[in-house]
């Protein structure tokens, strides 16, 4: 048994120890120069961790001022669009309100409803009576008692109809055939007020384009200033590693770790800004809400945002270091 076992071990171990066939030369520097690559990029990073962490109350501040320039037009964002989402749909807001005669019966406004029903461009339509409407009037107005002194009830029938298109010019050919049908005294299309959400909804998002591309403008010089005194503080080094042949890449690379570490710091600083503000508002709105009868509520911020607002931030900081170590470089250039 151990003699026929013998030749196969020797058999594994010649195998295993026969030289491995030679590698092409430039598989070989490829895999040299890669290695070399990463590890150039991991010393730069590792040196410039280090370095911010030998001022960290410094590098707090200057994430924390980062930061905030960074949640101000977000937070109008998000705030943008918790009011859009108040405001309703379109389908939802465009109602047109058919004001019956005062001596209009039940029986008659609910035909009315049926009848429009039926029409191709209405989806939906409900009759309010006399009585329900005066119900629903004193239970939002708070006038109770005050409505319930009067002779007579004042308030007319209502048909509520919703339809299945939105465009204005068909909305309001819908208004003016509605207009003309039995014991309507007056169509409203209640849609003006939309249009006025809408206007300052759109004018909401020009400030906040306008406040982004200021604030965006002050976290570049705020970082490129920043990089600067870190430059200043190696102007020696920096000027010794030009002189034994340091390339503009080597060079610039431990500060533009550097910017993208101070963007990232920023990033999630005003993520949880904005978190933690969006929170806070939230419990006001709630409250006020309620007093509406309404279960409104602010939605937080959503992740795809958050992370979007990180990986600006980090952007924001490559960029602005790249800026500022170009400008040193060409100081530096031999004239």
């Amino acid at each position: 048994m151990s003699a026929t076992r013998t030749p196969r071990v020797a058999e594994r171990i010649g195998a295993g120890s026969q030289p491995e066939p030679d590698r092409p030369d430039d598989e070989l520097d490829f895999r040299g120069l890669l290695r070399a690559w990463l590890e150039s990029h991991r010393a730069s990073l590792v040196d410039s961790l280090k370095r911010l962490g030998k001022h960290p109350i410094g590098s707090l501040f200057t994430c924390l001022v980062m930061a905030v320039a960074l949640s101000l037009p977000m937070g109008l964002a998000l705030l943008l669009d918790n009011v859009e989402r108040l405001g309703g749909s379109w389908q939802r807001a465009a109602q047109i309100s058919l004001f019956l005669s005062m001596d209009a019966e039940a029986l008659e406004g609910a035909a009315l409803r049926e009848r429009i029903a039926e029409m191709p461009e209405v989806a939906e339509a409900q009759w309010i009576s006399r009585d329900q409407a005066l119900e629903e009037f004193q239970q939002l107005a708070g006038l109770g008692e005050v409505l319930r002194e009067l002779p007579e009830n004042p308030l007319p029938g209502v048909v509520l109809v919703t339809p299945h298109e939105v465009d204005r010019a068909q909305l309001e050919a819908l208004r003016a055939e509605l207009a003309e049908l039995p014991d309507v005294e007056l169509a409203q299309l209640d849609l003006l007020w939309v249009e006025r959400l809408t206007a300052i909804l759109r004018l909401g998002d020009r400030f906040v384009f306008g406040l982004s591309l200021l604030l965006i403008a002050t976290l570049l010089l705020v970082i490129g200033n920043t990089i600067r005194l870190h430059i200043e503080n190696r102007r020696t080094e920096i000027e010794v590693v030009k002189l034994v042949g340091g390339t503009d890449g080597y060079v610039r690379r431990p500060f533009l770790y550097m910017g993208a570490l101070y963007g990232l710091g920023a990033g999630l600083l005003a993520w949880l800004l904005l978190a933690y503000g969006m929170a806070w508002l939230d419990e006001a709105v709630i409250d006020l809400a309620g007093l509406y009868g309404s279960d409104f509520g602010l939605f937080g911020v959503p992740v795809d945002d958050g992370v979007s607002l990180v990986v600006g931030a980090i952007l924001l900081g490559y960029i602005g270091a790249w800026l500022a170590v170009a400008r040193h470089l060409r100081e530096l250039a031999p004239r």
